[in-house]
């Protein structure tokens, strides 16, 4: 039975990073098929999120050799049918300094966790995995350093970039099969479009965890970590939806230097975005009650996963106690497993877009104190010429409802209209963006993220 999505999870793995993959490793193998995980700097260096992810699939097996020896059901399909290619990507933004979040998530993006519980970690010969090999070695030389140095065997690690995977698996792909699950700072999608930004768009859908709208930002009053640690390719990625990108591209750096060319003038498509901002995402939490009645028993029985993640988990409730103050009941925000639980249940009906749904929602990339903050525009104004609106039909099950839209030719469209400078009340500028407002429910995920990934 074919899966019911084929997706890429780009990623900076810290804590609710990590929460998301075992999401998606432990479904079925007719729910997900996961091609790449496409690893990015973002909570910590690049080099520490790759180790995480390693890492993950080091203790995932331990897991399920645990659960044979006592005749359990193993799970993780998901992960032992695709053996999903792991790539490494950006190290850096595009035109930004570097931001870590190694104050919430630990030096390593897991709390320590790699101190902590070594016996957990895997050996340092992981990282030759992803060089290339010796130019002189035979095939056969390289399979067997590779055989070695491996601490797994459910994935595969790439050589090439982790952009240039996302646009060969699109390339070699039929149009509107695969998902991209952005849950880190969106630099490897922004170098997959600028390199080919015709197939970049062959994607079915970008699922993006990132911005504020109308909350508070949690790295500046309003901005959202991933927006913020690169906003420059948050708004070019959020350009490719609109009918004219030139509209709301990121001006050029001071310096006039960009690494970055311009998308061409016409395109053949939109880019279909569905947005997950903090608004939707912080009320969904893991409370650590429930955390300790699941995994406590577990880790009596000798679990390696509830072991290996309760030690981060752990540590997390402890820094939000530290930041905030003493709870009964902390919980960790599930900020990024929230989109796989969409990919797992999209169909949904609870599943809401915002009303006026595709809202012209930009990314502000130069302001001194707005940085990364996204952008609305709230006055009581009508758009200019008539386009047909594309409603929230309840369900976020939709093939593509850029199709609903009236596009113009970038070319038709000149400069601002008295009274409305960036183009906000143009037709035929403005992003297209479908934001999520509604949930299965709150208070059921963290229950149903703990069921599925240990059963």
């Amino acid at each position: 039975m074919a899966p019911l999505n084929r997706i890429i999870i780009d990623t900076d793995p810290g804590v609710d990073d990590v929460l998301a993959m075992l999401l998606a490793l432990a479904a079925k193998p007719e729910e997900i098929e996961i091609l790449l995980l496409s690893v990015t700097y973002g909570n910590v260096e690049v080099q520490s999120c790759l180790r995480n992810v390693v890492a993950l699939f080091h203790v995932i097996e331990k897991e399920l050799e645990w659960r044979r020896a006592r005749g359990q059901l193993e799970g993780f399909g998901a992960m032992l049918s695709s053996k999903p290619l792991v790539a490494v990507g950006a190290d850096h933004p595009l035109e930004d300094e570097l931001l870590m979040a190694d104050y919430f998530h630990g030096i390593d993006g897991l709390a320590g966790v790699h101190t902590t519980h070594p016996h957990l970690s895997p050996s340092d010969t992981w990282k030759t995995l992803f060089q290339p090999p010796p130019a002189n070695a035979s095939a056969e030389e390289v399979a067997e350093a590779r055989e070695l140095a491996s601490p797994s065997t459910s994935f595969r690690a790439s050589q090439i970039p982790a952009h240039k995977e996302i646009l060969r698996l699109l390339r070699e792909n039929p149009p509107d099969s695969i998902t991209i699950v952005a849950v880190g700072p969106l630099t490897n999608l922004a170098l997959a479009a600028a390199e080919d930004p015709e197939t970049f768009l062959k994607v079915k859908e970008v699922v993006v965890m990132g911005g504020a709208i109308d909350v508070e930002g949690n790295i500046t009053p309003v901005s959202e970590f991933n927006t913020y640690a690169d906003a420059v390719a948050t708004a070019r990625i959020f350009a490719l939806t609109s009918p004219n990108p030139a509209s709301t591209m990121p001006p050029p750096p001071p310096s006039h230097k960009s690494i970055m060319p311009p998308y061409p003038r016409k395109l053949s498509r939109q880019l279909n975005l569905t947005l997950f901002p903090l608004d939707v995402t912080t009320p969904h939490q893991l409370l650590r009650r429930s955390f300790q009645e699941k995994v406590d028993p577990l880790i009596q029985a000798g679990s390696p996963l509830a072991e290996w993640t309760s030690a981060f988990v752990h540590k997390t409730y402890e820094k939000i106690e530290s930041l905030t103050r003493k709870q009964a009941n902390p919980g960790v925000e599930l900020h990024d497993p929230l989109c796989i639980w969409y990919m797992l249940t999209r169909s949904a009906p609870n599943w809401m877009l915002a009303p006026k749904a595709p809202e012209d929602i930009r990314v502000e990339t130069a302001g001194q104190w707005t940085r990364g903050m996204h952008v609305i525009d709230r006055r009581n104004r009508k758009k200019g010429g008539i386009a047909e609106q594309v409603k929230s039909p309840g369900a976020v099950d939709i093939k593509n409802p850029m199709e609903s839209l009236v596009i113009s030719d970038a070319s038709e469209t000149s400069g601002d209209a008295p009274g409305d400078n960036g183009g906000w009340l143009d037709i035929n500028k403005g992003n297209r963006i479908n934001r999520i407002i509604g949930t299965p429910g709150e208070d059921v995920f963290g229950p149903y993220l703990l069921e599925r990934v240990f059963g």
